[in-house]
């Protein structure tokens, strides 16, 4: 849309399969999108695609997901991470959670083990390039985590970060304040040690 909430007639990018449910802009002004979609403008592409400003398709990445993508974050270093519902990414196992290079290809620096037990809607990158992260999960690589997590820059749980007995239902949008502070909300009805912003769905 323009500046003025009228349609931007010069995007037009067209999405085959199923919906788009996120997306992230790069500091180059392309346009990261994440879904269950499975073509764009007729090329296959498999739940993620990144366009160019026009809304045309960027070739160079070409990477997928073998199930929904739901959160899109790009980090200051270029660097993205993203979330859903899969368990692969590029045929590499990743439970929910994976962080690509900027060409698309899986950052294997970035290793969260065995991951989320359930699906990552969210997530958000601290100035410390730590990643906040919630859904629906319970654990995450084996420990206990309701809904909610945070992982280092290696994607290993950090367990200076304790949420209690977190959240008591999905976690499906946060935000992290300037002051550090972070921001969730979701279908939740409690939740401790966090600020948060209840909405039930």
């Amino acid at each position: 849309m323009n500046a003025d909430g009228s349609l931007d007639t010069d995007f037009n990018p067209s999405v085959g399969g199923h919906h788009v449910s996120t997306s992230a802009v790069q500091a180059d002004g392309k346009i990261i999108i994440g879904g269950d979609f499975t073509t764009v403008n007729g090329t296959s592409r498999n739940r993620i695609a990144r366009l160019n400003t026009d809304g045309s398709l960027d070739t160079s990445f070409n990477s997928g997901a073998n199930n929904y993508v739901e959160t899109i974050t790009v980090q200051a270093d270029g660097k993205i991470i993203i979330g859903g519902q899969f368990s692969a990414f590029n045929g590499t196992a990743r439970n929910g959670i994976a962080r690509l290079n900027a060409d698309g290809t899986l950052d294997t620096s970035f290793n969260p083990g065995s991951g989320a037990n359930s699906y990552v809607y969210t997530s958000a990158v601290q100035a410390d390039g730590k990643i906040i992260i919630g859904g629906y999960f319970t654990t995450f690589n084996g420990t206990a985590h309701n809904r909610i997590a945070r992982l280092n820059t290696d994607g290993s749980i950090d367990a200076s970060f304790n949420p209690g007995s977190g959240a008591n239902a999905s976690v499906i949008t946060s935000a992290v304040q300037a002051d550090g502070k972070i921001i969730i909300g979701g279908g939740f009805t409690s939740v401790t040690e966090q600020r948060a912003i209840v909405s039930r769905v």
